[in-house]
């Protein structure tokens, strides 16, 4: 029988995570973070250095292209710890998509360029995917790139791009041949966001934030080298990026960074809500493991399947919780008009500031990174082969 739980080196490891980030994560940046959502990038950008200074900037990555060789046990812990120390994301389309997609399918040339440079937080990335008529069915896409000499000349419209205004490159899903089968006919564009054609508008969400974007792109002339992989191959490459972009989305830092707040928050409360935090901590405990299953391939039929129903749970495990910590603090985690909250204790003021943001945006994490009926659609689709 298998024995549950971490050797004595996966203890080790912890241990040393967790002394790094008590020793090295800026306080104050910590504190930004657990008050609010979608830092930017000057706020962060000093943190991925420091990472990437002790080699643990791409935990995602292989050792081979940068990355800290984790076993897939130690890339989960360094999650969790991560999240419970107030860690922010940092530069995550790059690290966590981008780069992950040139290691697999770019040229020697875009690896050559692009790795390092994510990895040292010189480049931040923007996800050109979705469409107003296009979000989670990504071929129904509009925007063109078609061949021009040595060039691609890309006009369209991009929505919902998260860190937009704030990336330097934009990873662009744009139709190349209209003459085969909608899947068949994208190509993935590593395009610049100061190029000329290139328009930014920011959105403002239910949450206060104007962290998500429109973008206008009006003839954008791209070199034929900004292709990742052939032409035509899109379709492949944003499968793949999608999938590690759900196992992302299974959020798990931040739900154990849920509960160790919840455990303050509902202290002295009655047995009603505390019976809820119990349940919430176990069907958390089960999502732990289902990621950790997924990382360890003990599945592989399930493919990508696998990733979507980490992506449901983890959303509608964010909502539970949201849910339950702004029930917990009652009139002190209302929210502001403008999107700030107002602290009505001390310790209101160091943990609860912003709650009720944070709730409104994991409303989003039902729909970001394909909504949950697509999910459960692939989920079905593979099941029932």
């Amino acid at each position: 029988m298998q024995k549950l739980g971490y050797s004595t080196e996966d203890v080790a490891f912890r241990e040393e995570v967790r002394t790094f980030l008590r020793e090295q994560l800026p306080p104050e940046l910590a504190a930004l973070e657990a008050q609010h959502s979608h830092l930017k990038r000057r706020d962060t950008d000093p943190w991925q250095k420091l990472l990437a200074a002790r080699g643990w900037a791409v935990p995602n990555w292989p050792k081979a292209n940068g990355g800290p060789g984790w076993t897939a046990v130690q890339r989960h812990i360094w999650d969790v710890e991560y999240g419970r120390a107030n860690a922010p994301e940092y530069n995550i389309i790059g690290v966590g998509m981008v780069g992950p997609v040139i290691a697999e399918f770019g040229s020697d040339a875009q690896k050559a360029y692009f790795l390092q440079a994510i990895i040292k937080g010189d480049l931040h990335f923007c996800q050109g995917f979705s469409e107003p008529g296009a979000g989670s069915d990504l071929a129904s896409l509009k925007t063109r790139a078609l061949r021009d000499g040595e060039d691609y000349v890309v006009t369209g419209q991009k929505i919902w791009t998260s860190h937009a205004a704030d990336a330097d490159m934009m990873i662009c899903l744009a139709r190349t041949n209209m003459e085969v089968k909608p899947q068949a006919g994208l190509s993935m564009i590593l395009l610049p966001m100061d190029a000329p054609g290139v328009t930014v508008r920011p959105i403002r969400s239910i949450d206060g934030i104007e962290s998500i974007n429109e973008i206008f792109l009006d003839e954008v002339r791209v070199p034929a080298s900004a292709v990742i992989g052939e032409a035509d191959m899109g379709w492949t490459y944003a499968k793949f990026l999608l999938t590690a972009e759900r196992t992302h989305n299974a959020y798990l830092g931040m739900l154990h960074r849920y509960l160790d707040r919840l455990r303050i928050a509902t202290a002295g409360l009655g047995p009603a809500i505390r019976r809820r935090l119990v349940q919430l901590e176990i069907d958390v405990e089960a999502h732990d493991w289902s990621v950790l299953r997924v990382r360890l391939g003990e599945d592989e039929r399930l493919g990508g399947a696998s990733a979507s129903a980490l992506k449901v749970t983890a959303s509608e495990l964010l909502i539970r919780a949201g849910m339950m910590e702004v029930e917990a603090l009652g009139p002190s985690a209302l929210v502001e008009t403008d999107g700030r909250t107002r602290a009505l204790s001390d310790w209101v003021n160091r943990a609860a500031d912003g709650k009720m943001n944070q709730l409104l945006y994991w409303r989003a994490a039902t729909i970001f990174g394909g909504a949950n009926e697509i999910q459960r659609s692939i989920i079905w689709n593979t099941l029932a082969r």
